[in-house]
């Protein structure tokens, strides 16, 4: 096949494009060369989205049997995009995400919960925010069709190349030693998909031309948070001595949500400050309960946690220092990113007090 995709150099576009390509598939990127190296083997076209012309040329001589979105985060780029592209390829696969849908992260979501309610023509840029995934769902399918149109509600991506800084954070975190701030219940199941699941997956289903809704991401309770950090432990301990094994191993000292979250200097912020950090309340308590109940029985697989935690810290351990990241949902303002993690002075003053 020829596939298009939308991005494809940075995370799960580059997962994506390594899926593609590993089946003998033709694969064309369009993106800026800012994110990231595209992959040996794809044509690369560089432009930018939200203009009309970089667009008009990409598709200029060019057709393609499908499209993959991992870029919009605009409904008005996932209008033009498609608006130009409906005549150029059989196919489109938008990916989204479960902060789509209005009832998340309160409450389980399935393929039939109802969005937010973020109209196609929504005006162009606008302020971050959950509802534009909605707005970009509803603009890929008014233009594009809902007979050719593939949404893939992504939950929370790991793995190599990961640049929300969430994994990383935590295996660099590990390697830094010492005692580790553990906040919350160990016990709390949580649903993280690796990345290369998510984009085999979403290869699959666009060769299978399957069109309509599916939740990606692991079935609820595939890790614990506690199975998470201590996964997270091991396989920084195992190659300890290959790094010279200076510091002391990492010692987790669980702390619960009551005393983290009272309000003061040192309140941490859940999710942002101790990554994936999901406390027990009312507002949070659908946040890993997502049904991939249909996903699954067309075919998702998703491999072991710890398979991903190695290959996730052998690739930091081959990048070196740690990037600035730019996590879904922590941007302040457009193109400013926010560093995840705790400042490490702050969790010293929090283990001093609460261990």
């Amino acid at each position: 096949m020829k596939i298009l995709l939308l991005g494809g150099s940075s995370f799960l576009g580059r997962a994506f494009a390594s899926e593609a390509l590993a089946r003998g598939h033709e694969v064309t990127t369009f993106n800026r060369g800012r994110s990231g190296t595209d992959l040996p083997g794809v044509e690369a076209v560089r432009g930018e989205r939200d203009s009309a012309d970089d667009l008009t040329r990409l598709v200029e001589g060019r057709r393609w049997d499908a499209v993959v979105d991992t870029s919009a985060q605009q409904p008005a780029q996932a209008v033009r995009s498609a608006r130009l592209l409906r005549e150029h390829a059989d196919h489109y696969t938008f990916v989204s995400s479960v902060h789509a849908f209005a009832d998340w992260p309160a409450l389980p979501v399935d393929e039939t919960a109802p969005l937010h309610p973020c109209p196609a023509d929504t005006p162009p840029d606008q302020p971050p925010g959950n509802p534009l995934k909605a707005g970009c769902e509803r603009a890929v399918l008014e233009e594009f069709g809902a007979d050719r149109t593939l949404i893939l509600n992504s939950g929370l991506l790991i793995g190599p190349h990961e640049n929300g800084g969430r994994l990383p954070w935590w295996l660099e975190r590990m390697a830094r030693g010492g005692q580790v701030l553990a906040p919350g219940d160990p016990t709390r199941a949580m649903q993280v998909i690796d990345v290369r699941d998510f984009a085999a997956f979403g290869v699959d289903a666009l060769l299978a031309g399957r069109t309509g809704r599916f939740i990606t991401t692991a079935p609820a309770g595939n890790v614990t948070f506690g199975e998470f950090l201590t996964t997270c432990v091991e396989v920084v301990g195992e190659t300890a001595d290959e790094d010279g094994g200076a510091r002391p191993p990492a010692e987790l000292v669980w702390v619960e949500d009551g005393p983290l979250l009272a309000e003061g200097p040192d309140s941490v912020q859940p999710w942002s400050e101790l990554p994936l950090w999901a406390p027990d309340a009312p507002e949070l308590a659908g946040v890993w309960l997502a049904d991939t109940t249909r996903a699954q029985a067309a075919g998702l697989r998703c491999r072991p946690f710890a398979e991903t935690a190695r290959d996730t810290w052998a690739w930091l351990r081959q990048r070196g220092s740690a990037e600035d990241t730019d996590a879904d949902g922590l941007k302040g303002r457009k193109g400013a990113a926010q560093k995840t993690g705790i400042v490490p002075a702050k969790e010293q003053r929090l283990l001093a007090a609460l261990a």
